[in-house]
């Protein structure tokens, strides 16, 4: 009878021909930013324009969030705006539906519903917010701008910077944006 040889299940053996190099580490395409440039920094919003739209959301995270931005990247190209590299995808408040933007870039007035152009200032803080500490982020970024224009801030926006690939090893990177419609007064005094 002649021997058999046996092969293991997930296809590894002495196969010559098969390649038993580790698999390539999966990459994403997440924006990266500078903590110079966005932890505790007022930001113009007066030329800054947004495609939005209001989703239904689970527990505060929207349905079909992946394609989210592809819908709204596809609207506002067929309306003639173009997406710059590392567009804003910000979530605004709200456990059952939430307004999500995305920013955009146009030339002249936008025209419709779907297009705003918020105006005012941004204080954005960069933040470690793993799940379970979004809320403390919230609040800490609340906090802070009361404590440097003297009010609370109109809205509040958030955008996280990592995806399931890479949050871990950044450390689940979000952006809070406190936004005043218009300049508080001591604005003038903080700079």
């Amino acid at each position: 009878m002649p021997s058999m040889r046996r092969v293991p299940v997930d296809g590894s053996g002495d196969d010559p021909t098969q390649d038993d190099s580790p698999p390539e580490p999966q990459s994403c395409d997440c924006p990266f930013l500078e903590a110079e440039d966005w932890h505790e920094v007022e930001s113009d919003w007066s030329d800054i324009v947004f495609i939005e739209r209001k989703v239904p959301t689970v527990l505060g995270v929207p349905l079909k969030f992946g394609a989210l931005r592809g819908s709204l990247s596809a609207q506002a190209v067929a309306a003639g705006a173009t997406i710059p590299e590392d567009a804003m995808m910000l979530l605004g408040e709200g456990r059952i539906r939430r307004r999500v933007m995305v920013e955009v870039e146009f030339e002249g007035d936008p025209a419709g519903d779907a297009f705003s152009r918020p105006g005012g200032i941004a204080f954005t803080r960069l933040v470690s917010a793993p799940w379970g500490k979004i809320k403390e982020g919230h609040e800490a970024t609340v906090e802070a701008a009361v404590e440097r224009y003297g009010r609370k801030p109109d809205t509040m926006w958030l955008w996280y910077l990592t995806c399931g690939i890479c949050s871990g090893e950044r450390d689940f990177e979000t952006l809070f944006v406190a936004h005043y419609k218009e300049a508080p007064d001591s604005v003038s005094d903080a700079r």
